[in-house]
């Protein structure tokens, strides 16, 4: 193949194609993705909004891919990002670098197998088994059988059979009987629709392509299991970065509920000997019993009773496997689906209740793998306790099975906290830049890497277009009371009603829960003359439509808005700041990971519950400037943000706002921009 054009001449191509603007910060992110994939070296980069940092990863992962035949991964945290990567930006840029690279590159995107029809399950009447009817009513059930059937006329229609594609969709109880895990999958070979099957299409697809767009979920599987489900490759970008190691501690979390192991052994009813199924049900009924005794929280051991519990179900969901069989060649494919189904299901109860059972093992917590809870869960009005496990650390996972087989590039809007790349770089299993920040770096609750660690990485801020100092204030309520576990203060409600009418609405409330959120709406509704939605009113997508459309219109609500909302020009000039978001106290697995951190002499409150706040934070403080006119004011009403001896490190997670205490010189802005 000739000589390509250099990254530079390529973004500058694409920039002026796509009827943009030239930015210095888009073209130093653009060379250094370049400088890392050709050099090896990992790298970090944070990005602020309107950097264009999609087009800086995109452009030098395009040109690799097109040089060496080599497919490039770029996974993301959400599906808008993937959606907005898949439907404009790579489509838009394959046509502007074509001429350039002498051929169109190609793409595509790639999901987990659940997220496919499954066309055996249908053909095979499969797909109508109804779900575990101790958990629905009559009227749910109904409801999910008309969905089932409106999945299957729609699978004689639909070329991707991709669940994205179906609207309206359906719920995930009827998609779960359209659809089958990795793990239930007959495999392409022993299944009598493998040539049609529209996930194995998906795949061999991805595999042909130079860029595959995928989620952090799916690149967390292909790392866990050993089964490769994206194609080869030696390159991945890691957009929406700062979500990573929560993605990936999903995906790796397990559960174990009486509910769960009985749901197992009726799938084994017609495949499996009635003693070993009723020995199931016998010890899923105990599990459940046991569990109501014991109080909710994180354990440190094993209860008394529950050892021989778990192994009455470890030992009973063996001996169902076994008596099941493997499913044998020549079997009917119906038979052999629901074999592999209930299959999946056995190993799952008995791999959870071995995990829970051998997490203790290690005597010095903070070295275990595993963290262990039981969880109170309310489910349609009936108390569920389920006991979850969670991985204490990822780092060791990330470090070995991404960082060690792939040349990696993170980025974010926010990836440094406390003005440094350090305490998310060690979750992500690589070595701190700093050794002086070796106490935040063991905030995953690993060993942090050797300094010696062949994995070398570099990290670069590139900046924001926007002047932060003049387009924005960062307003910290420093006279009001910190805030309490008694619901919002009566000074809060006051403060908020000020800034909201200096406003004229258009403001974006983010609250720490979604009862606070509720509370503030109800109260500001009968104290301002413009109108406030609240988060839950409506769908979220809806509200946020709403609050963009119309200028005097407030939202209020909770995480989601926190990371969520893309609303440039006046309908947003204000976002206001409940309380600094710290993870819950009692969150089972940050507890454990601080006291990981400070079993080896570290601060676990910094480098876990700091961080964690840190980062949403800065998110938040994000949703205020989306495009170099914005102009408005960040309002933080936790005075611990000015008071606290912690509230310089996370000032220094955010934009350089220009900063102010004083309330009167707020408003006096906030009533110019409206006027």
């Amino acid at each position: 193949m000739p000589d390509l054009p250099e990254v530079p001449e390529l973004l500058r191509t694409a920039v002026h194609a796509l009827g943009g603007k030239e930015r210095r910060n888009q073209l130093t992110m653009a060379s250094a993705v370049a400088h890392s994939i050709d050099t090896g070296e990992h790298l970090a980069v944070q990005a602020g909004t309107g950097t264009g940092k999609s087009l800086a990863y995109l452009v030098p992962s395009i040109r690799y891919a097109v040089r060496t035949g080599r497919t490039v991964v770029v996974s993301t945290a959400t599906i808008a990002l993937q959606r907005q990567l898949v439907e404009r930006d790579l489509p838009r840029l394959a046509k502007a670098l074509t001429d350039s690279l002498g051929r169109r590159p190609r793409f595509a995107i790639l999901k987990g197998r659940g997220n496919y029809l499954c066309l055996n399950k249908i053909h095979t009447g499969l797909a109508e088994e109804p779900p575990d009817t101790g958990l629905f009513d009559a009227f749910a059930l109904s409801r999910i059988g008309r969905e089932v059937r409106r999945v299957t006329e729609w699978s004689s229609e639909t070329d991707t059979g991709d669940r994205d594609d179906l609207s309206p969709g359906v719920s995930d109880q009827a998609w779960r009987q359209v659809s089958v895990t990795a793990r239930e999958c007959l495999g392409k070979s022993r299944c009598p629709v493998g040539e049609d099957c529209f996930a194995e299409i998906a795949r061999a697809e991805a595999a042909q392509v130079d860029v595959v767009v995928t989620n952090h979920a799916l690149l967390a599987i292909d790392a866990i299991t050993g089964i490769q489900i994206l194609p080869e490759h030696d390159v991945v970008v890691v957009d929406e970065a700062h979500e990573l190691v929560d993605r990936v501690t999903g995906v790796a979390t397990a559960e174990l509920s009486g509910s769960s192991v009985s749901a197992a052994a009726r799938r084994c009813l017609k495949l499996a000997g009635d003693e070993e199924v009723d020995r199931l049900e016998g010890a899923a009924e105990n599990w459940d019993a046991l569990l109501d005794e014991l109080p909710p929280g994180r354990w440190d051991a094993v209860p008394d009773g529950a050892g021989a519990a778990l192994a009455a179900i470890r030992d009973a969901a063996w001996a169902v496997h076994t008596s099941i069989g493997s499913p044998k060649p020549g079997m009917d494919p119906e038979a052999a689906a629901a074999r592999s189904q209930a299959l999946a299901e056995i190993d799952d109860v008995h791999d959870c209740a071995v995990r829970i059972l051998t997490a203790f093992d290690e005597p010095d917590p903070s070295q275990r793998k595993d963290v262990v809870w039981l969880a109170a869960d309310e489910f349609r009005g009936v108390a569920r306790r389920t006991v979850r496990m969670a991985p204490l650390s990822v780092g060791g996972l990330l470090r070995s099975k991404l960082f060690g087989e792939s040349t990696v590039v993170l980025t974010s809007a926010t990836l440094t906290v406390g003005g440094s790349f350090d305490g998310l770089a060690v979750d992500w299993g690589l070595p701190p830049q700093s050794p002086s920040r070796s106490d935040t770096a063991a905030a995953s609750g690993a060993e942090p890497p050797s300094d010696t660690s062949t994995l070398k990485w570099n990290g670069i801020d590139v900046g924001s277009p926007f002047d932060h100092e003049k387009s924005g204030i960062l307003y910290i309520a420093k006279k009001l009371p910190p805030p309490g576990r008694d619901g919002m203060p009566p000074s809060h409600l006051d403060e908020i009603e000020k800034l909201v009418t200096a406003a004229g609405g258009r403001t974006l409330g983010l609250f720490s829960s979604m009862r606070a959120a509720k509370a503030a709406a109800e109260a500001l509704r009968e104290r301002v003359d413009t109108p406030i939605l609240c988060q839950g009113d409506d769908a979220t997508g809806a509200l946020v439509e709403k609050f963009a459309a119309d200028e005097p219109t407030s939202l209020f609500g909770t995480l989601s808005l926190w990371q969520g909302v893309d609303v440039p020009g006046p309908s947003l000039s204000l976002v206001i700041i409940d309380r600094i978001p710290f993870p819950r106290p009692d969150d089972p697995l940050l507890v454990a990971r601080q006291r990981a951190v400070e079993a080896r002499g570290g601060n676990g409150f910094m480098a876990v519950a700091a961080n964690h706040a840190a980062l949403l934070l800065a998110q938040g403080v994000g949703r205020l400037l989306r495009s170099t006119e914005d102009r408005g004011v960040i309002a933080v009403l936790d005075s611990r943000l000015a008071t606290a001896r912690y509230g310089s490190y996370l000032r220094a997670s955010l934009p350089p706002f220009w900063e102010t205490t004083d309330p009167e010189i707020v408003r006096k802005a906030l009533a110019r921009l409206r006027g």
